[in-house]
């Protein structure tokens, strides 16, 4: 009975890591969907016959940069997989998710070893001007930690179309060669 309850013990442990660890990963180039290890991927929707709209929207794991490129390679896979050349950036933005919140930090604590001396700092938050008190700011007068994550979502229309690129349109990408640039980059999931 006892070694059941170990085994039963471990296991969940181990599903407790196992999921842990799968959220501290950013976001690899997947398609969105609720059913992935990591959250986060790219959606795709056609318009009209030359038109799509895209999007990638990554984990608070995942760097602006890499949801933009991931966008953008997107946008190459996409053109390539419908039989065209290159696209043409219609309309593109970005915006950032920022979330906040303060978590009581232990190092500050009752017993800090400098007596009467503490850090203390001022902050702006969702509930407007803030103070950071190791000694009077948190639960058992300890102090809190403020953590921000943003979460970037990138999202474009393109355009696509067949025969060679237009030299003087900077909003113009060779598929092929998006791809073959950007493709080391590209990490997947595992």
């Amino acid at each position: 009975m006892k070694a059941r309850r170990s085994a039963v013990a471990l296991a969940t442990a181990l599903g407790l890591a196992l999921g842990l660890a799968a959220c501290e990963t950013a976001t690899p180039y997947q398609p969105l969907s609720p059913h992935n290890a990591v959250s986060g991927g790219f959606t795709d929707q056609r318009l009209d016959a030359n038109h799509f709209r895209i999007s990638f929207r990554g984990n608070d794991m995942t760097s602006r940069r890499r949801v933009e490129t991931y966008l953008l390679y997107r946008a190459a896979e996409l053109t390539v997989a419908q039989g065209f050349d290159w696209f043409q950036m219609v309309e593109r933005h970005t915006s950032a998710d920022r979330q906040g919140w303060i978590e009581p930090d232990p190092f500050y604590g009752p017993g800090y070893p400098w007596g009467f001396w503490r850090p203390y700092w001022r902050f702006h938050g969702a509930w407007g001007w803030r103070t950071w008190d190791p000694y009077w700011g948190g639960p058992f007068w300890g102090g809190y930690d403020v953590q921000t994550v943003d979460q970037y979502d990138a999202s474009a229309e393109i355009a696509v179309y067949h025969g060679p690129k237009p030299v003087a349109d900077p909003k113009a990408f060779d598929a092929r060669q998006v791809m073959a640039n950007l493709g080391p980059s590209i990490v997947r999931p595992k």
